[in-house]
C-alpha cells in the first residue's frame, strides 16, 4: 500500500532519512488518522526497523513482554527486561553491536500508553537519547501518540531531559476535501462533489473512516452503512477514551457545544455543564482544542476576549445529533431507511446547515485562495448582535468574517442547499440589513464585501446583482 496525500509530511520524513546526524521525531494526531501507517510504510525496507506499540491500560509486565517480542524479531536475541531502564540498556547493546551503516529506526507508538505513571518510561527514554542515541548518526527515533494534549505537555513542551531535543515534529491532520476526493478516487470511488461534502460532514477526513466507503454507494448509503450499521456506530466513546484519561468531562463539554449553533464562551460552557470555571475547565478546553475536536472563534473586534468555542469534529457532531438518537429508537435494529428519512427532514437540513458552516471554517485557506487573498494576512471571526428586549431592532449574525490586512473585510454568508439557491427580495433585504447593522454597531471603516458561500451557487437575479459582491461555491472548497 502506498502513502497518499501526505506530501508535506513525506518531505519531513525524507529529510530525516537522508540526514547525516541523529534525528528525533514526534508525531501526533487523533485516532485512526494514519500515523502508524505513515511511519511504517515510509521506513519499511529503509534500515533496521524496531517498532513497539503501547497497550491501552496494559500492565507494566505486558508492555515489557511486548518489548521482548519485538526485540527478538529485530535483533534475534531473547531478553526479558525487568524495567524500562533495563530494556533500553538491552537496546543500546544491540545497537552498539550492529556494525552496519544503515539507518536504525526506533518507533515507539502510542507512547502515552507506554509511559504509565511510575513506569519510568519517559525518564529512561530521556537518558537513552541524551547519553547514547544523540551521538549515533544512524539513529532515527520516533515517538507517536493519539493523545495530543499528553504529547504536547510531556514531549513537545517537556522541561526535563527531552527539552529542546526534538529535531522534527509532525501533527497529522484529517484530509481536507480535495485530499478526500483524491483518496477515494485512488480507491476507485468517484462521487459528485456535493455527495463528498455530505460524507465529509458526517465523518470528516479521517483516513480510516473513509476507507470504509464501498464502491457503488451513494453518500446516503455510505453514511448509513458506516455510521448506523458499521464501525462508527460505537466509535465515539473509544475515540475519546483514546485521547483523554478521564474523558467524561470532555464528552460533557462536547455535548454542550453540539447543542448550540453559535458556540459557547468558557463562562457559558461552565453554566451549561455545571463544571466550575477555573484551571480545570481551562485545561479540558485546551485539551479538546489541541486534539482538533473544538476550535475557538473570536467575536469581531474582540480578538482576545469573548472567544466562542465550536464543535468542529464532524464525526462527533454527527454522532451526538443522529447516531445516539438512532441507538435509542429501536433496540431490535435500526430502520434501514433511517438516514434516508432523517437526512431529508427539516432537522436534517438544519444540521447540514450548521455542519456546512463548520466545514467552511475548516477550509479557510481554500476560501482565501478562491478570494485571491492567499498571501494577505487575515483574522477570522464571527459577529452576533443581540437586540435588547425593548428595542425595535432585530438581532443579526454573520457566519464568518475575514478581516484583511489590505483594509477590506469579507462578510461571509454560508448557505447549504440541495440545488441552486434562489435569492429573493426578502433574503437580499435581510443580507443588506445585516451589513448595515454591522457597520452601525462595529463602526467598521474598511471596504466591506458581502460574500455568499453556497453549495451549487445562486441564480443570477436582480436581487442577487444588487446585493452580492462575491460568490463562492463548493468547488472553491476543493482547491
Amino acid at each position: 500500500m502506498e502513502i497518499f496525500a501526505r506530501q508535506k509530511e513525506l518531505k519531513t520524513l525524507e529529510k530525516l532519512y537522508y540526514s547525516t546526524g541523529p534525528e528525533f521525531l514526534a508525531i501526533w494526531g487523533r485516532r485512526r488518522i494514519g500515523k502508524t501507517f505513515l511511519i511504517r510504510q515510509f521506513f519499511k525496507n529503509k534500515g533496521i526497523y524496531f517498532e513497539l506499540t503501547g497497550i491501552k491500560d496494559g500492565s507494566y509486565k505486558q508492555q515489557l513482554q511486548n518489548f521482548s517480542i519485538e526485540f527478538f524479531r529485530v535483533f534475534k536475541s531473547m531478553r526479558k527486561p525487568k524495567s524500562w531502564p533495563d530494556a533500553f540498556n538491552e537496546l543500546r547493546i544491540a545497537i552498539e553491536n550492529t556494525k552496519e551503516e544503515r539507518k536504525i529506526i526506533l518507533f515507539f507508538d502510542e507512547v502515552p500508553w507506554l509511559a504509565t505513571p511510575k513506569s519510568g518510561f519517559l525518564q529512561a527514554l530521556d537518558y537513552f537519547w541524551n547519553r547514547y542515541l544523540s551521538d549515533d548518526p544512524r539513529i532515527i527515533l520516533v515517538v507517536c501518540g493519539s493523545a495530543a494534549s499528553w504529547m504536547i505537555r510531556k514531549i513537545l513542551q517537556d522541561k526535563g531531559g527531552l527539552h529542546g531535543r526534538l529535531t522534527a515534529r509532525i501533527r497529522l491532520l484529517p484530509f481536507n476535501l480535495k485530499e478526500t476526493e483524491l483518496f477515494l478516487s485512488h480507491r476507485g470511488i468517484v462521487l459528485e462533489r456535493k455527495q463528498l461534502i455530505d460524507i465529509y460532514m458526517a465523518i470528516g477526513g479521517v483516513a480510516k473512516y473513509l476507507s470504509y466507503i464501498e464502491k457503488g454507494q451513494s453518500s446516503l448509503q455510505a453514511i448509513h452503512q458506516i455510521c448506523f450499521e458499521g464501525p462508527l456506530f460505537k466509535e465515539f466513546d473509544e475515540l475519546y477514551a483514546s485521547l483523554f484519561d478521564n474523558y467524561a468531562l470532555h464528552i460533557q463539554i462536547v455535548k454542550a457545544l453540539a447543542e448550540v449553533k453559535n458556540g459557547l464562551t468558557a463562562t457559558e460552557i461552565s453554566q451549561h455543564t455545571k463544571i466550575s470555571s477555573g484551571g480545570g475547565l481551562t485545561l479540558i478546553i485546551q485539551e479538546l482544542e489541541e486534539s482538533g475536536l473544538i476550535a475557538s472563534l473570536p467575536s469581531f473586534g474582540k480578538h482576545h476576549i469573548q472567544q466562542r468555542f465550536r464543535l468542529i469534529d464532524e464525526y462527533s457532531l454527527f454522532y451526538l445529533k443522529w447516531i445516539s438518537q438512532a441507538k435509542s429508537i429501536d433496540l431490535t435494529g435500526i430502520d434501514e431507511d433511517f438516514w434516508l428519512k432523517a437526512g431529508n427532514s427539516p432537522a436534517g437540513l438544519a444540521w447540514a446547515g450548521y455542519a456546512f458552516e463548520s466545514l467552511c471554517m475548516r477550509h479557510i485557506r481554500n476560501i482565501k485562495e478562491a478570494l485571491r487573498i492567499g498571501a494577505v494576512s487575515t483574522a477570522e471571526s464571527e459577529w452576533v448582535y443581540k437586540a435588547t428586549p425593548k428595542s425595535s431592532e432585530t438581532g443579526a449574525q454573520i457566519d464568518l468574517i475575514i478581516d484583511r490586512a489590505d483594509h477590506c473585510v469579507n462578510l461571509c454568508e454560508i448557505k447549504y442547499t440541495n440545488k441552486e439557491l434562489s435569492l429573493d427580495k426578502d433574503l437580499a433585504e435581510n443580507l443588506r440589513t445585516k451589513k448595515n447593522l454591522f457597520i452601525e454597531k462595529t463602526h467598521c471603516r474598511k471596504s466591506l464585501f458581502l460574500t455568499l458561500i453556497s453549495t451549487y451557487g445562486v441564480k443570477k437575479s436582480s436581487p442577487y446583482l444588487d446585493c452580492i459582491d462575491v460568490e463562492l461555491t463548493m468547488d472553491d472548497l476543493f482547491r
